[in-house]
């Protein structure tokens, strides 16, 4: 609140009483109130904290939480006090995003898309686009508190007030342990949606299920990346890894033990195959097609585009690829001008954040395609995505990847009124600006990741610009 009687107010009091008598506020107050009561009342939603006009970047910091993985969230500093969160991709180094520090130092952040075109080039698929995408994420969260609104709004509006969440749950040796935990998700947590994973990890230890699997240590380690030459590191075409029919057989059952627990409702998806080529896929998915699943998630990698549309055209069960695309033009247009998938399935901390995701579904929805949502960061993350998905029309669900987590949520308070998920949905701040929380500084730093020191400690080291940045003669 301004102080009128303070000299250094009075500026701003006679801009504020011309702008009210131009529009037809009478300064003798409302219902027979004071003119300071007046004021007050008719500017209790403004944001006093912030000018956006006058905004600028002078500062970025990290605070890196471990949770079995790595999820750095970032926090974009400004001159007027106010802040803004985004994260870097699960997994993904925070480097990524203070290298871009001295790019974006005395920007206003309002300018999102202006400084997305700066930074945009440092970006690339996978986690390296973790530091863009990011940055992108806390731009918006600082407009949308600038401005006093939500993130949605700032996109053109939302089309829904609950977000349909689908629950991830990795798969487990045993089919009647892990029906039993799919079962839990409707009955007791809420979920309309699920996700499984369901590859070749489930049958491996079933003689003559597999073919060539010792070569690679038994194909068992789709994410170990130590050694380029090694399984987790090869496309799937490169390992001749195959399924027999008993291995087939036994995933069958798996499966069948799935759906009969949750029933033919609910939507079931799944992923992580493994690293075996299109025809081993083809025979997978005609093997699964009498439990119509809801889709089979990267049995494919996302850029061999010819190969993806074979795979979708010659089955029955719906193709879904993109975590790990960069960009509408970085690899989605191809893929859906060809109609290689049925689904698109981008991860905003790597399609390039907020606007470009939005952009991604948009663009989706004129080809005939709708738009599923990967997610497995903070509540940080989760929440960008929520305001992405509350604009985006063609969008079906967004993946809950820390379901069991019983301190996952508590990373964050809500600035509005409703929970962040309440039984398999996600709640859109309807009021609350920006993406709608704060951090719970307590509960943060109890999960800090011991190898990455400091909770937004100060750095300086990256304010400096060394480079020669622009990509064109």
């Amino acid at each position: 609140m301004y102080n009128l009687n303070n000299s250094k107010s009075g500026d701003n009091r006679r801009k504020f009483l011309k702008k009210a008598a131009i529009g037809g506020i009478s300064v003798a107050g409302l219902n027979g109130l004071p003119v300071a009561d007046t004021i007050a009342q008719t500017t209790s939603k403004v944001n006093r904290l912030s000018a956006p006009a006058d905004l600028k970047i002078t500062d970025l910091r990290v605070a890196v939480i471990g949770d079995g993985g790595r999820k750095a969230i970032i926090r974009i500093d400004t001159n007027q006090d106010i802040y803004g969160l985004g994260e870097v991709r699960d997994g993904a180094d925070e480097l990524y995003a203070l290298m871009l520090k001295s790019r974006i130092l005395g920007l206003n952040p309002c300018n999102v898309e202006m400084i997305f075109r700066i930074i945009k080039q440092f970006g690339n698929h996978g986690r390296q686009a973790g530091g863009v995408c990011g940055v992108e994420m806390a731009l918006w969260d600082l407009a949308g508190k600038a401005y006093n609104v939500p993130v949605w709004q700032l996109l053109g509006g939302k089309y829904r007030d609950k977000i349909r969440l689908y629950a991830d749950t990795p798969g487990a040796n045993n089919p009647v342990t892990f029906a039993e935990t799919m079962r839990k998700r409707i009955d007791d947590q809420g979920f309309t949606w699920l996700k499984m994973d369901l590859g070749i990890h489930v049958v491996a230890n079933i003689p003559g299920s597999l073919v060539n699997t010792k070569f690679w240590n038994g194909a068992t380690g789709q994410y170990d990346l130590r050694d380029y030459m090694g399984y987790g590191n090869r496309l799937h075409p490169f390992t001749q890894v195959q399924i027999t029919e008993k291995g087939l057989d036994g995933l069958a059952v798996y499966v069948e033990k799935v759906r009969n627990a949750v029933g033919y409702d609910i939507p079931l998806c799944a992923d992580h195959f493994g690293h075996f080529d299109i025809n081993n896929s083809i025979r997978f998915a005609r093997k699964m097609e009498k439990y119509r699943l809801a889709w089979l998630e990267d049995m494919v990698p996302w850029f061999i585009t010819d190969q993806l549309k074979t795979l979708t055209e010659a089955i029955e069960t719906p193709t879904c690829t993109g975590e790990d695309i960069y960009m509408l033009k970085g690899g989605f247009k191809s893929l859906l001008d060809q109609r290689a998938v049925d689904i698109i399935h981008p991860d905003l901390a790597s399609a390039g954040g907020i606007l470009e995701t939005k952009k991604i579904g948009d663009y989706a929805e004129e080809c005939g395609i709708p738009m599923a949502m990967h997610m497995a960061g903070s509540p940080v993350c989760f929440m960008a995505n929520v305001h992405c998905a509350a604009a985006t029309e063609n969008f079906l669900a967004l993946e809950h990847h820390s379901v069991d987590s019983n301190w996952w949520i508590n990373l964050v308070k809500m600035t509005g009124n409703e929970p962040m998920v309440t039984k398999g949905f996600a709640n859109v701040p309807l009021e609350a600006p920006g993406l709608g929380i704060e951090l719970n500084e307590e509960e943060v730093k109890k999960h800090l990741l011991p190898s990455a020191k400091g909770y937004f400690d100060p750095t300086p080291q990256w304010n400096e610009k060394r480079s020669h940045d622009r990509i064109w003669s």
